[in-house]
């Protein structure tokens, strides 16, 4: 009965279906927001992330539309919590109809378990209503061919999802010259998404990639490209360059007249569920900020080997929107939900792949793994080019930028989280793989040693690359789904470096502040501290505990004594929490040792005639009285550095460009917020006084450090 309920409502014979719903089974809803014209039958899947203990495995969904109408929902689970809950699932379902620009509420609630997938659903089926597709390139004189037909009729396709409402298959494609010649860098894949109860109801993707890794005369490859799906072309370019180890891909409905939509979370449950950070939900996101955005995704930063908003240079110094737990723009839309966000964090979502990180392993198809003998000394650093056997994917071109170039640069130290979110919300797997890419690719610019040999180690990378890193890797052994290959590499890969700071920093305790000193084989090396570096590691171990990785909590409880000593503790003035760097030897060179309290490093940087701006410009106060014998936060401090500043200073004001929202303070904030949340001594009173603080940033305008402790 259930079955023939889900196929009336996707056929839209009926408006609605009466479900079976438990008892207290009310979990979360999500809008959908029509973007065209009034439509019947309207398709959607998103991603749903669930709290702990809330949804079982064997659970089933439904969903109580505005008018109270009970709609049945294809479940499909990917990954689980550590009790068996369901943490993460793709939920599809069809609307019987939603008006021209109109958005309909859909309460999530347990139902009855999730309806089979029909036998004659069939890829062949599929093929015999008249779908097709194909892509066409032409590079080196000769053209490349390979459609949908022949890749589906050809291998066993991978099912992604598998219900009553929607069927998706995924399959590699071979691209090849009328005589069955295959490029030998180029490939192709399609996915279909197709719901079968709707007339010419399939999504289509095609994707390309330059990704292999160990064959040879890897380059850049510049083609013409037509990619036609339904019988129509959807996508068309003259001498796109595609850059080696990147890809890109098209996506189509078959039926043309398939309206957009744009599925609206629930932000509040999402963060409550811990999969992202306690972003400040009382901030409202600026009008001519989120009107920037839009302006930023122009046609020449959207499309193939474009990148959208994101940074060309993640060398670039400096704070930017790229940068933080998640980007300005993810957060922006996760505090509005506003289409202009979603857009921006889309378009540097598809764009991640356009940057050279992309090893593919040849034998496995999936992102490469090197925890093997065969692949441990695998490594993408050009200082290892000329030794072998297996160092780096080497380009054919050596320096000729035109065979080896790409305007991208990339590195662990500036790196954003670009498809976390997107795959949370959107249950897309190619978003998945490109978060497993980059986690993939962050260990390996390095000599094999320094990263374990395949153990997956960032203890070698700039501090701020290890915090980056470890949230990559974190998002990657989370979210990937239970069933994927790839899901113990990361867990372990984790596991391994966790196992690294407890060892290193929690047993060995190398100083009493709590301050990354590069203790530790192989570890990047610092001669001072820089702050707020150092924050960004505590929040990383801090965010890691929330998703549920526990060794990660005593390492955060022994890191946060940095970050909230430098609020709390005796001898040391809070307003200069967040400053730019500190010295914290009692000497010169690497290894000379860290101071013993939090007093002893402020005289080390503050026991002197002079005092460092934010600008970083050291001047003296034209009286000769000195910052250090000012009381802390008081007035006679303000009036001295309103002296110095030749501006005024309010009192209470932190140092390291206060009002700005990727000022130092702003950075500090996420480590604070997650101790506090986590119960660290004096962690309570460092939030309480870095809340009381005055000058603070407008959030709304970009909100990425905006993180407050959980209550």
């Amino acid at each position: 009965m259930l079955r023939q309920l889900a196929w009336a409502f996707a056929a839209g014979t009926i408006a609605t279906a009466g479900l079976p719903a438990l008892a207290a089974d009310t979990l979360t809803d999500v809008r959908i927001q029509n973007l065209g014209a009034d439509q019947a039958d309207v398709p959607f899947t998103f991603g749903q992330v669930f709290a702990a203990g809330q949804l079982g495995r064997k659970d089933g969904l439904a969903a109580r539309a505005g008018n109270g109408a009970l709609l049945p929902l294809q479940i499909d689970v990917k990954a689980t919590h550590a009790d068996g809950s369901v943490r993460h699932a793709i939920v599809s379902g069809v609307l019987p109809r939603l008006g021209e620009k109109r958005t309909d509420t859909l309460t999530l609630i347990k139902a009855a378990p999730a309806l089979a997938a029909g036998a004659a659903d069939t890829p062949a089926r599929l093929l015999a209503s008249g779908l097709d597709a194909s892509v066409s390139i032409t590079a080196d004189g000769a053209t490349y061919r390979a459609t949908l037909k022949q890749a589906l009729s050809g291998a066993r396709p991978a099912a992604w999802l598998d219900g009553a409402v929607v069927r998706e298959w995924r399959v590699p494609a071979a691209l090849t010259t009328r005589t069955g010649g295959a490029h030998p860098l180029l490939t192709a894949s399609f996915a279909v998404r197709w719901y079968p109860g709707l007339e010419q109801g399939a999504r289509v993707e095609v994707v390309v990639e330059n990704t292999k890794t160990f064959q040879a005369g890897a380059r850049n490859v510049e083609y013409d490209v037509e990619v036609d799906v339904g019988g129509r072309n959807v996508y068309a370019k003259t001498g796109l360059v595609h850059y080696r180890n990147a890809r890109w891909r098209q996506l189509a409905w078959w039926n043309e007249g398939t309206s957009a939509i744009h599925v609206r979370p629930n932000s509040a449950y999402l963060i409550a569920s811990k999969a992202v950070s306690n972003y400040d939900q009382e901030i409202k996101p600026d009008e001519r900020t989120l009107a920037d955005l839009a302006k930023s995704i122009g046609p020449n930063r959207t499309g193939p080997m474009t990148i959208g908003p994101v940074n060309r240079s993640m060398h670039a110094s400096g704070g930017r929107g790229d940068i933080g737990p998640l980007p300005s723009w993810s957060v922006l839309y996760l505090l509005s939900t506003d289409l202009r966000a979603r857009d921006a964090m889309m378009a540097a979502a598809e764009g991640s792949a356009s940057w050279s990180i992309h090893l593919r392993d040849e034998k496995t198809g999936s992102p490469l793994r090197v925890d093997s003998p065969a692949y441990r000394d695998i490594s993408t650093h050009s200082n290892l080019e000329s030794k072998g056997p297996l160092p780096v994917p080497r380009c054919a071109g050596g320096k000729d930028a035109r065979l080896c170039g790409t305007p991208y640069s990339h590195d662990t130290a500036h790196q954003p989280s670009l498809t976390y979110l997107p795959y949370l919300l959107t249950g897309d797997y190619y978003y998945l793989e490109e978060l497993q890419f980059w986690a993939a690719s962050n260990p390996l610019a390095t000599a094999p040693a320094n990263s374990g040999y395949g153990q997956g180690l960032v203890r070698w990378q700039q501090l701020r690359g290890q915090a980056w890193s470890l949230r990559t890797l974190g998002h990657a052994a989370y979210i990937t789904p239970d069933a994927h290959p790839l899901k113990g590499y990361f867990g372990k890969q984790l596991d391994n470096n966790l196992a690294f700071y407890h060892a290193t920093y929690v047993v060995g305790k190398p100083n009493r502040l709590g301050v990354y000193d590069g203790s530790g084989h192989s570890a990047f090396q610092v001669k001072e501290s820089a702050p707020w570096q150092d924050d960004f590691l505590t929040w990383s171990f801090g965010y890691l505990a929330e998703l549920g990785y526990d060794k990660a909590l005593p390492i955060l409880r022994w890191k946060s004594t940095y970050s909230v000593g430098r609020m709390t503790a005796p001898g040391y003035c809070w307003t200069e929490g967040a400053a730019y760097s500190l010295i914290m030897r009692t000497g010169d060179g690497t290894q000379a040792a860290v101071v013993d309290s939090f007093a002893q490093l402020y005289q080390r940087n503050y026991d002197s005639d002079v005092y460092r701006l934010d600008s970083g410009k050291r001047v003296r106060h034209p009286g000769g009285s000195r910052f250090i014998d000012q009381p802390c936060a008081s007035q006679a401090q303000a009036d001295w550095l309103t002296t110095v500043y030749k501006r005024n200073w309010t009192r209470g004001r932190m140092a390291g460009y206060a009002t700005s929202v990727i000022g130092f303070p702003a950075n500090m904030q996420p480590a604070l917020a997650v101790a506090a949340t986590s119960g660290i001594p004096n962690a309570a009173e460092a939030w309480e006084t870095f809340e009381g603080r005055s000058n603070k940033p407008d959030y709304g305008t970009g909100p990425q450090w905006a993180i407050v402790p959980r209550r």
